[in-house]
């Protein structure tokens, strides 16, 4: 058995509970990924959480949860305590509507 390391790839993540501050509250301050992923018909927003279509299916993001933009544009939930096992802060964040 070989062992394997992963790539070191930067990715966009967003913090599900300001996602869903900014879908009630001010639109046009949502990245532009999610925009088109809502128009596409694969993000679709409720009170609590975020309904995403995955590669695996549809997926639920809550509003402590991050979401994640892989490597080929497409989204996907994680749980904190994952992401901040998995990731580093490589740039300061764009604003999401406060």
């Amino acid at each position: 058995m070989a062992l394997y390391r992963k790539k070191p790839v930067v990715i966009e993540a967003w913090a599900c509970s300001d996602l869903l501050h900014a879908a009630a509250k001010q639109w046009d301050a949502l990245p532009a990924t999610i925009t088109r992923a809502y128009e596409a018909g694969n993000v679709v927003f409720r009170d609590t959480y975020i309904s995403i279509n995955t590669l695996e299916g549809h997926m639920r993001a809550d509003k402590s949860d991050m979401v994640i933009c892989g490597v080929k544009g497409e989204l996907y939930p994680c749980k904190p305590d994952i992401f901040r096992d998995t990731y580093e802060e490589v740039a300061p964040p764009k604003s999401v509507a406060a």
